[in-house]
């Protein structure tokens, strides 16, 4: 491998998110260091997992199959969907193993800054869903920013014409956080989120 080889390598590990250019130069020393036990077998992942890896065409997810393992489930609650704004998101709720409905990935949120609008999400195809199946309730789980409450209300106003609950998901002090440490949106989320005891 030869120099601008070594180069080449950096720059594309430096694209992942999270990773700069020296995260990636450290990567990429340890992959030479240890061929046999790092990077073989990771450019054999890589393979299968280009080769294997479907986007399920019911809800977005990433699996072996479409539909997805977690739509195919007879375990899951078929009644409930829980909107996310990306796949990361949905794993995320997995790592929870509190949520056994099923799920609907949007693609993105609604942002005038970026350009992104409702024909730009999978929005359509979560109204399609919602008029086939036997749709009880929809979860909201999108993020709390400006452009998340702008897409969770497009999508409510949207699906206001089914007759089904729709949520999103409690905002507010995380477990184990303290007031004086919590920013002013988070406290006001957390005011505007209260609750009886």
């Amino acid at each position: 491998m030869s120099g601008t080889d070594i180069e080449k390598l950096i720059k594309q590990i430096a694209k992942l998110p999270s990773l700069g250019t020296r995260s990636a130069r450290r990567i990429v020393l340890q992959m030479l260091k240890k061929r046999e036990q790092i990077m073989l077998p990771l450019i054999e992942s890589l393979q299968e997992v280009s080769v294997n890896i479907k986007t399920c065409e019911v809800c977005g997810n990433f699996d072996t199959s479409s539909p997805c393992s977690i739509c195919q489930s007879p375990n899951r609650d078929g009644q409930i969907i829980c909107v996310v704004q990306d796949v990361a998101d949905l794993w995320a709720m997995e790592r929870v193993s509190q949520y056994k409905g099923k799920y609907h990935v949007l693609g993105g949120i609604l942002s005038a800054l970026e350009g992104v609008v409702p024909e730009d999400l999978n929005i359509d195809s979560l109204i399609n869903r919602i008029s086939q199946e036997n749709i009880t309730e929809v979860i909201l789980a999108l993020p709390a920013t400006i452009d998340g409450q702008i897409t969770s209300h497009y999508i409510s106003s949207k699906l206001k014409e089914f007759n089904i609950k729709i949520t999103t998901l409690a905002q507010g002090i995380p477990v184990g956080g303290e007031l004086d440490y919590m920013d002013e949106g988070t406290l006001q989320l957390a005011l505007n989120s209260r609750k009886s005891l």
